[in-house]
C-alpha cells in the first residue's frame, strides 16, 4: 500500500468515526455492501475517485479531506463534532476546556448586564 492510499484510507477512517457513522451506516448511504467498504477503509482495496465522491457525499466532506495530512486538516470542522471528540479527551483536558467555555458565557453574560444597566 502506498504513503497516499494508507493516508487516505486512515482518513476515511477518522472522518467516518468523527461523524459517528457505523461501517454499515456508510456503506448503505453509497449503495456498496458493508464487507467492500470495509476492505476500503482496511487499505485491502484501493478507493477510485467515484467512490471518494460517493464517500464524500455519504460522510458530508469535501473530497479533499481524504488527501489533508496531520499538518494541514481542517479544525473548522461542525460545532457538534467537537463536541463529539471533546468527550474523548482525557479528563483534564475537558475540564480545561469546560473551564475555557465557562468564562467565556460568564463574559457574555456579564456584558449584557453591563450593557442593560447602561441603557
Amino acid at each position: 500500500m502506498t504513503k497516499t492510499v494508507k493516508l487516505i484510507t486512515a482518513n476515511i477512517q477518522r472522518l467516518r468515526e468523527l461523524k459517528g457513522f457505523s461501517q454499515k451506516e456508510v456503506a448503505a448511504a453509497m449503495g456498496i455492501p458493508q464487507g467492500q467498504y470495509s476492505r476500503m477503509e482496511n487499505g485491502k482495496v484501493e478507493p477510485s475517485i467515484s467512490t471518494l465522491e460517493k464517500l464524500s457525499i455519504a460522510l458530508d466532506v469535501s473530497i479533499t479531506e481524504f488527501f489533508k495530512s496531520g499538518i494541514d486538516m481542517d479544525v473548522n470542522i461542525p460545532l457538534l463534532e467537537k463536541i463529539r471528540l471533546i468527550d474523548t479527551l482525557d479528563k483534564d483536558e475537558r475540564q480545561a476546556i469546560e473551564t475555557v467555555i465557562d468564562i467565556a458565557i460568564s463574559r457574555k453574560y456579564l456584558k449584557e448586564s453591563i450593557s442593560s444597566l447602561i441603557k
